[in-house]
């Protein structure tokens, strides 16, 4: 593992020694990392490497996990991280019998947010509404939107408690450079403007750059923590996407030397 360089003050998550094994196979690999708060942390990696299991366990969803991660200075899954952490996942969840505004009331009645008035909780959902640009479809069902327009739906749906910390795992799949653009701002304005700090994981290597800090992983692995500029530099490459592929390489050859 290259790391090149620590972090000094305690972050939003923190994980040391993190291993997850499922059946005969190990998806994490006893990973150290932590992820700063305010800011975005990109994942990235091939499908396959471990991205969705990591972001599972830092919800607190993700069975047979070992090792230490604390997530806002508690262990992940905590009871009171619930209003604090919004999780999107790569599958939309949203019910497609009800309008967007329907499908945000509820979900903002079942979560309570913090807001004990009805008044409080159709403010929460307009807001939602709005920072993912569908206030135009707020009456629309959901099952007649677009598969992008359904995704945000899904993003609104983590918005309404105004969370601490936000984990999306691969938000942009399938969308059109426009959408992908959109969403990327919206994250850019929420971590500048609000504090959230925004986890994110992707296979596309052009979207590392428009993270603030990466996590590389390969394998179960992270092969660099660190900025995109210090992530070129250090590898002596043109793009983090060159970055990656020489850090796979290293890696590679390294295993090849430690078995002769």
């Amino acid at each position: 593992m290259m790391n090149y360089s620590g972090a000094a003050n305690a972050g939003a998550v923190e994980a040391r020694a993190l291993t997850v094994v499922r059946g005969d196979r190990t998806v994490l690999r006893g990973l150290d990392f932590t992820v700063e708060p305010g800011r975005i942390t990109g994942l990235l990696g091939p499908s396959g490497c471990g991205k969705s299991t990591l972001m599972r366990s830092v919800v607190g969803t993700q069975a047979h996990t070992t090792g230490t991660l604390n997530v806002l200075g508690r262990p992940a899954g905590h009871p009171a991280l619930r209003p604090r952490v919004g999780y999107v996942t790569q599958a939309p969840s949203v019910y497609t019998d009800l309008t967007v505004r329907q499908n945000l009331d509820y979900f903002a009645a079942v979560l309570r947010p913090g807001r004990r008035h009805r008044g409080d909780r159709e403010d929460a959902v307009t807001r939602a509404i709005a920072d993912v640009d569908l206030t135009g479809h707020a009456d629309a069902l959901a099952g007649n939107l677009s598969g992008g327009q359904l995704s945000r739906v899904s993003l609104a749906v983590a918005l309404l408690g105004t969370p601490e910390l936000l984990v999306l795992d691969e938000p942009t799949v399938g969308l059109d450079p426009v959408l992908r653009r959109d969403l990327w701002n919206l994250f850019h304005t929420l971590a500048a403007e609000r504090g959230t700090t925004i986890l994110v994981s992707s296979h596309v290597m052009d979207e590392a750059e428009r993270c603030h800090r990466l996590l590389l992983m390969r394998e179960g692995l992270i092969l660099a923590d660190e900025t995109p500029d210090a992530l070129r530099t250090a590898t002596g490459s043109a793009t983090v996407e060159e970055a990656f592929l020489h850090l796979v390489d290293e890696a590679a050859a390294t295993r090849q030397e430690t078995a002769r």
